[in-house]
């Protein structure tokens, strides 16, 4: 019986060490992808992916230090830093999104954590959204219990807060937070009752050793990320890591295939980095269990594949989009929501948050 044999598919686990992640990184190509096929397929469409959107509501002038990120203000990168956008320019973005195909709406804010001024609107932005039939997700840094309590009240589905790389190799990459403030975070999100999207980002100058680790982190969390984005570094002029090594293609895709085979049930999502993936390696990363992308022409502040072309490389690949199932109850709430939204519905929500 071969080591790939000996692995049981689909099970639901909380207990990875690090040397059992290590040996599935260390299997053969071909026999990674296998069992994470079978994987995949006990628990997903194999030919269905989920189709996300990310708007940055607020760019630039990020305090932290993060090594990867052209929005620190740290670096000069040329971003121009940008005000909270109105929530009427988030809702159209939204119902842009929706007409191309996306089922997620996902915002993300340059902020270290919202300040109590920055709450009404970000929670609007998620109450105008949800109302055009859109899951909805927030990026906007560490928050305290009672801000994932507000998001959490107005509706908003999913929490990203990335973990990013090993808890070893983290304090190469950040030095402004520590990583148990991201686990707090992901605590409070979970605490609140909304579902989390959680990740890291691969071609950092970490070894394989960090990525078995940053995998193994997410999958022994009581409960699994519901989403789990796999970025792959985008190098920009300006940041520490502008001079980065290229990413061996396949290294990558053996990360995907290891995430899906320890969190059988999440959404492993193709993120950052799509731009420098061939059709073929992507196909690859489908194969190797992704079935979540990011889709449009930008993805906060790097370029994103054109959506056409995604389209085109579906209609190549046979696959789908995958529906947003949105229950009955829940379709009432949202045409609750919607009535509310048209009557208080002005130009109040605008603001310069970069001040």
């Amino acid at each position: 019986m071969t080591a790939a044999q000996q692995i049981p598919a689909a099970t639901i686990r909380h207990d990875w060490t690090r040397q059992e992640v290590l040996d599935l990184f260390a299997l053969p190509f071909s026999d990674l992808l296998f069992i994470a096929q079978q994987v995949h397929r006990a628990y997903f469409d194999p030919n269905r992916v989920q189709v996300s959107t990310l708007c940055s509501i607020k760019t630039g002038a990020c305090p932290e230090d993060c090594a990867y990120c052209p929005q620190s203000a740290r670096y000069d990168t040329g971003l121009e830093r940008e005000k909270l956008m109105r929530v009427e320019k988030v809702v159209e973005e939204a119902r842009a999104a929706k007409a191309s195909g996306a089922t997620r709406f996902c915002m993300g804010a340059a902020w270290r954590s919202p300040k109590k001024k920055d709450m009404p609107y970000v929670t609007q932005m998620v109450r105008e959204v949800k109302a055009l039939g859109l899951e909805t997700c927030m990026t906007l840094g560490m928050l305290s219990d009672e801000q994932a309590q507000e998001l959490a009240d107005a509706g908003l589905d999913y929490y990203n807060h990335n973990l990013d790389t090993s808890p070893e190799y983290y304090g190469e990459i950040i030095t402004t937070r520590t990583y148990q403030d991201r686990l707090e975070t992901l605590e409070r999100v979970r605490a609140a009752g909304m579902k989390v999207c959680a990740g890291g980002i691969i071609g950092m100058g970490e070894g394989e050793r960090d990525r078995a680790g940053l995998l193994m982190q997410l999958a022994n969390l009581p409960e699994h990320p519901e989403s789990v984005p796999i970025n792959m570094l985008v190098r920009v002029a300006g940041t520490p890591l502008e001079k980065e090594r290229d990413l061996d293609p396949f290294e990558f895709i053996r990360c995907i295939a290891v995430a899906r085979i320890m969190m059988p049930k999440s959404h492993v999502r193709l993120s950052a980095g799509r731009e420098q993936m061939s059709d073929e390696m992507q196909a690859l990363a489908f194969l190797a269990g992704a079935n979540s992308i990011f889709y449009g022409e930008k993805l906060l502040t790097t370029a994103n594949p054109e959506a056409n072309k995604d389209m085109q490389l579906f209609k190549r690949l046979g696959i789908q989009p995958e529906e947003y199932q949105q229950h009955a109850d829940e379709a009432e709430v949202e045409a609750e929501l919607e009535a509310q939204i048209a009557e208080r519905r002005n130009d109040s929500f605008f603001y310069n948050a970069a001040k």
